[in-house]
């Protein structure tokens, strides 16, 4: 049987992959790692999870809640893993990031219609369909490829579109802290509201020790960036410095934002907090939430150690920056995920201009059913506006091109109801259901 070739065994690539094969294509799913590494990898596992270990909330009146409906009515593999690894993140999703990548490479390797091949690709390959999932990290050789051919489409259109062909943002990941080296003296136990128990540890600041702790943030030694790039950041995802530098209250009213905590030895909400996650099944790891950080390895033992609680800390993974490539999507792409210069081409993932996840994979989701149907001479699906998944691809090919910035899921992208509800809540619980009422048979 004719196949399909999917580029990148990231997220995207790896749910393109098994969409695909569960619809009975063949698949030859292309991922570079350990031929070839990446600034941010440290695995050659499949869906690696890079910056954090946490896939947002599961409520279902929250809309990335909403995104996880969606992706399991489709029978995702992703979201199939990572409710068989799932740690405790009061209302969020969160993962043991080794076992949920583990559990993915394996599930696609056992397919039968699967075949993973380990090399870079450096060039589009000329297999229609095909599937470009490589990522913000996709290979300069590989993105220098893409870029030719989105130059050579652009200039080609009436009138040309005058845009940046490829576009870039800086990424930064927050630390691991050994869960023993954490002094649980001063940190306790607890969830924002008691939502989902106590998951979290919370290192609660005073005013003149938080004051002391933003001082050494704003003035700390940085990691260099190329010196012919500018710092662009995904304004959802800055790092604590870019923050701190904003305003003395910018950490507290953000990552550090004491709200729904009560310090039980005190009976009073911190003045600021710090809250740390589990990273894996085992609670030897926790991850500092919000913590994202360019700042240089001494820099984050010196300032993050002034934190109560931390005092001791081992770093088991510092904080670091890389840099983040996506498409100018709303000149590129069709809401089917098709390259309107190529139809055969398609492209998925956090390439596309989407941020997070879950919407990398859902992309890629979408993109896997429809080169099937390309495959099979049918026509592509385009997802309801109404649902999240819709929405999201919606905006990222319609959006000015020249402002173009990526864009996380969120019930702003969606049509309103047509009966207005005042109430927040339940407006987000009708936008829901009329999502879940609304997902297309994509079999």
């Amino acid at each position: 049987m004719t196949g399909i070739v999917i580029v990148g065994g990231g997220l995207a690539g790896s749910e393109a992959a098994w969409q695909a094969a569960e619809r009975g294509a063949r698949v030859h799913l292309y991922e570079m790692r350990p031929v070839s590494v990446t600034p941010a990898h440290k695995t050659d596992r499949m869906a690696e999870l890079v910056c954090s270990n946490s896939l947002k909330s599961d409520s279902p009146d929250d809309c990335h809640g909403l995104l996880k409906r969606e992706l399991t009515a489709y029978g995702s593999v992703i979201m199939a893993a990572a409710r068989a690894h799932a740690i405790p993140a009061g209302s969020a999703l969160a993962v043991d990031r080794d076992a949920f990548a583990a559990d993915v490479t394996a599930r696609l390797a056992h397919h039968p219609r699967i075949t993973i091949v380990r090399d870079e690709v450096k060039a589009i390959p000329e297999d229609r369909p095909v599937i470009i999932a490589t990522g913000p990290l996709t290979s300069d050789r590989l993105a220098d490829a893409l870029r030719d051919r989105f130059v050579d489409y652009l200039a080609s259109t009436d009138p040309p579109v005058e845009t940046r062909d490829l576009l870039y943002f800086y990424d930064a990941i927050s630390p691991i802290i050994a869960a023993d080296s954490i002094d649980r003296s001063i940190a306790f136990a607890a969830s924002r509201y008691d939502k989902g128990g106590d998951d979290y540890l919370n290192c609660p600041l005073t005013r003149e020790t938080y004051q002391r702790c933003w001082e050494a943030i704003r003035t700390a030694e940085l990691a260099p960036i190329r010196s012919f790039e500018e710092a662009q950041y995904f304004e959802r995802c800055l790092p604590i410095e870019v923050l701190a530098a904003r305003g003395e209250d910018a950490l507290r009213f953000g990552p550090m934002k004491p709200v729904g905590l009560i310090d039980p030895k005190t009976g009073r909400r911190p003045y600021a907090v710090v809250q740390l996650r589990l990273e894996n099944r085992e609670g030897t790891m926790h991850n500092m939430v919000g913590f994202q950080t360019r700042m240089t390895w001494g820099e984050q033992r010196r300032i993050l150690r002034m934190i109560p609680g931390l005092g001791e800390a081992e770093f088991l993974r510092y904080g670091s920056i890389h840099r983040n490539t996506f498409i100018a999507a709303p000149a590129l792409l069709q809401e089917t995920m098709q390259f309107k210069g190529d139809p055969g081409i398609l492209l998925a993932g956090q390439l596309t201009g989407v941020e997070g996840y879950l919407e990398s994979a859902g992309t890629g989701l979408l993109a896997g059913v429809n080169a099937v149907k390309l495959l099979y001479g049918e026509a592509p699906v385009v997802l309801p506006p109404t649902t999240a998944l819709g929405s999201l691809v919606r905006h990222i090919c319609l959006a000015d091109a020249r402002a173009f910035q990526p864009m996380n899921v969120n019930f702003g992208l969606l049509p309103p109801l047509d009966q207005p509800i005042r109430a927040k809540r339940e407006r987000r619980q009708a936008l829901a259901l009329r999502a879940l009422r609304a997902l297309p048979d994509l079999s």
